[in-house]
């Protein structure tokens, strides 16, 4: 297809010709930046200075799913079988990725042209996708894509392993997000693991070849085994559900936009799904990120073919195990060996450094990992630390506790197994060092895996640990809305020691929180604690409670605004107050103290004589204190807006009269209540008639309105009556508020030592809370880890009791540790001897130096073998090894005894013939050793000499056969038919023969039966004697 030039042109000012690293945001490119040589491609551009996200930018993809194709050996067979399935309009644009001879022109364009309609055409730099259209990357190249444009960069050197399927999948998952599709056909290796894995955490969709229809299934099985991939098909029913998706409405162009607006705005049934997957996992997804939760939905949706969320709704209702498949979507972990490997540098120089700096030696440093997914983040922590160990020649115990809420992720982290291909992030040095090979996996050596302790555990619920050195918690934060942020950051710093660290990923930051930590290092986010006291609040299930008490719009709302603090009461009391009224007014807690002035309050609120204060009592004035302390109790009693009306209040001497309105509302997060008292003043009878008045000077003067005069004297001597009745009132209250104030002075008091021991108590609780989560996670751990034990005894113990030999396991002191049940008859032993000293031992073989042989065996790790005989006179080859342990070390020595009783006669005979072997090679004339079928078992040098022979032509061979059957003589067949069985002997047979290679030859031959001891088989030695020359004579 013709690509239009225009287009590459202006694409042209995005991607840079000079070489850059990979952003560390891609799987693929976390470890390559550590170790270049491991082939590195460094000319893609940096994300994150070309762009934020492929929904900030502009996108010349015209709205269409991108499918990346990888393949290799034979991939070209499963490509056709794909193409041939499609229809020509799925809609989708195809990106096919194959691993092509760099010094050879690719053919594959044209061979696909022949066997579909849809359009195919060799990428050119800068092509924009476009739907219904094949596009192949050409031979000695890789690619990416940006901004939905296709660009190629220079392939890495031919020395370095090259992965273009994993490059161009990773880029796919960055660019498209969940419009991003990876298919993996045949091909050997594992290339494209790391990128579908990229693109299931993009919120797209994973394809791999079923390895039975895969003329090689490596890739595909390496994808599979990773657990990145969604479906497991032969390529025709591949193309079928790529059709299927293509035609979704979620991914037509159309209606992409809108189908996000309906999940963003459908809060009914958005907050059934929280419901259904709180009640399944434990887990409250209420105040995660909402782009995360609709990514992680539609991905669901379109996988099952739903079109709508009540569609959806319904199918999670009716089936619970796609609420757990879609909790576990929500929780999958992007993480990888040495993310960004400046940073385990940075933390050796701004942590490490400081945490071991004059540190006794017998402290351990102690780090938390939350949400550590499958581990990588932690064993990189330890790997960094005992690095730096080494560097500064120092040595600490070390703790980290490793957490997370997916179980699945912990069981993985705790095997320390994964696949080889994971290895492509960490240095060959480092894998020498801390992994150890296990067929086609690594594991984390056992030093590592003993450094940190893996545990269940949700942080939003679950107590914090304490007294941290360091604490990791590198892009969690990202997935969690401002409400969690709130609630964490200072979870965080109470979980540090004074002088700790904590570190976020470079996406994430403290928030409005800059009391609590100092910035260290600001491209890395390290931070370190700053002393102040964070008193932990241990009322974890606030969020889920609020959860089910809120509106989902609620919840929309708030979380995509700036971290709550005080700013957002501030906020809900100005929208309260532009919404109705624009007064004076005061926002106050349940504590009645003044958290902000609203508007001109001089004439109602004054400042008292002596210490100051803001409680909102001692500020205003008499007259209207005891008016609106009825109204604040009222409202908050009935929780609803409270008004009282006619008022008065004096200010130099003047009267105002106003109305009192207060309005209760709480804290959205927390729960706590505040008040809004509105103060209105109103424009009083008695001044609307003095205005009135003032307005119409004349006619007062010439006393035309005499009823007004009257009536205005009538109000203020009623008012100047009311005024009094009330100052009575208030004066009688003050007294009785007098003793009451004296009574609660004694109270509080009493309540000021109640509370000092209150705080004592609620140190101790959070003290204890911590530990014991702490204990918690020690416990699980030992738990799995005696799990584990319990596995190996019981496969040890099955292995032991199924073997028919007789083995016996000592320590280095000689003790018995464990022994088979075969053991028991020869070694006379029973079950109580486990930790005896074999000394104690009176064993059924006859060997006295036994004792001394297993020494030698512990002290040179010699393998011993001897031949020894029990009192029945049975045979036993003992064998005697070193017992090494995990770590390599000797701690004792292991016995076998294998049964030789049926083979002693034939290795005795064998050592006889042996014996004869030896004495008829020294004979100078020639010989022959005949067994009983007359055929040759041993034949001396003198006899391949004197008659020009090769051993092949002769040993094994009837002795009536050799040559041209030349001693196929009926006499001489006789003679030694009956030396064996009659133990007869022959002397001075001759015999005179013409051989083709030494001519003419005369031999007297003699002839006698040969046997070994016991019962060994009769042999017979046949002499030959030439007197060829004497019969001459």
């Amino acid at each position: 297809m013709a690509t239009k030039k225009t287009k590459a042109t202006t694409s042209k000012t995005i991607i840079k010709s000079t070489p850059k690293k990979q952003p560390s945001s891609s799987p693929i490119s976390a470890g390559r930046d550590e170790n270049k040589k491991s082939g590195q491609i460094t000319a893609r551009p940096h994300a994150s200075k070309t762009r934020k996200s492929a929904k900030d930018q502009p996108s010349n993809t015209k709205a269409c799913m991108v499918v990346g194709i990888g393949a290799s050996a034979g991939g070209l067979e499963a490509i056709t079988e794909l193409l041939k399935s499609l229809p020509n309009n799925t809609g989708i644009a195809f990106v096919i990725i194959l691993h092509l001879d760099p010094t050879h022109k690719s053919m594959l364009t044209e061979i696909l042209t022949r066997l579909t309609d849809i359009p195919v055409s060799e990428i050119k730099s800068n092509i924009t996708v476009e739907p219904n259209h094949i596009y192949v990357i050409p031979s000695n190249t890789n690619l990416v894509i940006l901004h939905g444009m296709l660009h190629l960069l220079p392939r890495v050197e031919i020395s370095q392993q090259n992965l273009p399927i994993d490059y161009f999948l990773s880029s796919l998952a960055e660019d498209q997000g969940n419009k991003a599709v990876g298919v993996i056909l045949s091909g050997n290796a594992s290339d494209g693991t790391l990128g579908l894995k990229a693109i299931k955490a993009a919120g797209g969709i994973t394809f791999a070849q079923n390895p039975e229809s895969a003329k090689y299934d490596g890739m595909p099985r390496h994808a599979i085994t990773a657990g990145n991939v969604d479906f497991v098909l032969p390529p025709q029913k591949i193309a079928r559900e790529l059709t299927l998706l293509g035609r979704h409405s979620y991914l037509l162009a159309v209606r992409a936009q809108k189908t996000d607006d309906q999940l963003l705005n459908d809060h009914d049934n958005l907050n059934r799904i929280f419901s259904l997957l709180r009640t399944a996992t434990g887990a409250d997804f209420t105040y995660y990120k909402p782009t995360t939760i609709n990514r992680r939905i539609m991905r669901r949706m379109l996988l099952n073919n739903i079109e709508g969320l009540p569609g959806y709704v319904k199918y999670l209702q009716s089936n619970p195990v796609e609420v757990k498949t879609l909790s576990q979507d929500i929780l999958i972990g992007i993480t990888n060996f040495f993310r960004e490997p400046e940073a385990f540098q940075q933390l050796k120089i701004e942590v490490f450094s400081k945490l071991t700096k004059d540190r006794p030696s017998d402290v351990p440093i102690r780090i938390w990992v939350p949400g550590c997914s499958t581990g990588e983040e932690a064993y990189s922590l330890a790997i960094s630390l005992l690095e730096y160990f080494e560097e500064q020649s120092v040595s600490y115990p070390v703790q980290i506790f490793a957490t997370d809420i997916n179980a699945a992720a912990i069981e993985k982290a705790r095997s320390g197994i994964y696949p080889g291909n994971i290895m492509q992030a960490v240095a060959p040095e480092r894998v020498r060092r801390f992994f150890n090979k296990l067929n086609s996996s690594y594991q984390i050596c056992k030093k590592v895996r003993e450094m940190c302790i893996f545990s269940e555990q949700n942080i939003i619920k679950d107590p914090p640990f304490s007294r941290l050195d360091l604490l990791s918690c590198r892009n969690v934060l990202i997935y969690m809305g401002p409400v969690l942020h709130r609630k964490l950051i200072p979870t965080f710093h109470y979980a540090l020691k004074p002088a700790g660290y904590l570190m976020l990923g470079t996406s994430e930051s403290i928030g409005t929180f800059l009391d609590l930590f100092s910035l260290l290092d600001p491209k890395f986010k390290i931070y370190s604690k700053k002393a102040i006291h964070t008193p932990l609040n241990f009322d974890f299930d606030t969020i889920e409670e609020t959860a089910t008490k809120l509106e989902v719009s609620g919840r929309m709302n708030n979380i995509g605004a700036d971290l709550w603090n005080n700013y957002d009461v501030l906020k809900e009391a100005d929208r309260i107050m532009l919404a109705k009224y624009a007064p004076a007014g005061v926002l106050i807690n349940d504590k009645l103290e003044i958290l902000q002035f609203r508007g001109l309050t001089d004439p109602y609120l004054t400042h008292s004589p002596g210490l100051a204060s803001l409680n909102l009592f001692k500020m205003v004035k008499s007259r209207l204190a005891v008016e609106l302390q009825k109204v604040i109790q009222q409202a908050g009693k009935e929780e609803r807006p409270v008004r009282k009306e006619g008022l008065e209040v004096k200010e130099n001497g003047q009267s105002r009269n106003l109305n009192i309105e207060v309005f209760p509302f709480k804290d959205p997060v927390e729960g706590k209540n505040y008040f809004l008292i509105v103060f209105e003043e109103i424009i009083s009878q008695t001044e609307a008639i003095m205005e009135q008045t003032q307005s119409n000077p004349e006619d007062s003067k010439g006393g035309t309105q005499p009823e007004g005069t009257q009536q205005l004297n009538q109000l203020r001597l009623e008012l100047a009556a009311t005024i009094e009745y009330q100052q009575s009132i208030i004066e009688q209250r003050e007294a009785t508020n007098e003793e009451l104030r004296a009574a609660n002075e004694e109270i509080q008091s009493s309540n000021e030592e109640l509370q000092s021991t209150y705080e004592e108590m609620e140190t101790a609780k959070e003290e204890l809370q911590a530990t014991n989560e702490e204990l918690t996670t020690v416990n699980d751990e030992l738990r799995n880890r005696n799990l584990e034990l319990n596995q190996v005894n019981s496969d040890l113990k099955n292995l032991l009791s199924s073997i028919n030999i007789p083995v016996i396991i000592l320590d280095n002191d000689l003790r018995i540790r464990r022994f088979t049940t075969v053991a028991e008859k020869v070694f006379n032993l029973i079950p109580t001897d486990v930790g005896r000293p074999l000394s104690d031992i009176k064993p059924n073989i006859a060997f006295p130096q036994l004792e001394q042989m297993i020494l030698e065996v512990i002290n040179t790790l010699i393998i011993k073998e001897q031949e020894v005989q029990d009192r029945w006179g049975r045979w036993y080859s003992l064998c005697i090894r070193p017992y090494r342990t995990f770590e390599n070390k000797i701690d004792g020595v292991v016995m076998t005894l294998f049964d030789i009783n049926a083979l002693k006669p034939s290795l005795e005979q064998r050592q006889e013939f042996y014996d004869y072997a030896a004495i008829v090679a020294t004979i100078r004339e020639p010989f022959l050793v005949l067994d009983a079928e007359f055929r040759v078992k041993l034949a001396n040098h003198s006899f391949y000499q004197a008659f020009q022979v090769a051993p092949s032509e002769t040993k094994d061979q009837l002795i009536f056969t050799l040559g041209n059957h030349q001693w196929d003589i009926p006499i001489l067949r006789a003679l030694l038919v009956e030396v064996l069985p009659k133990n007869t002997c022959f002397q001075d047979f001759k015999v005179e023969l013409n051989f083709p290679k030494i001519g003419h030859k005369v031999f007297l031959l003699n002839a006698r039966r040969i046997a070994g001891e016991g019962n060994l088989t009769p042999l017979i030695l046949l002499a030959f004697e030439d007197i060829t020359g004497q019969a001459n004579n």
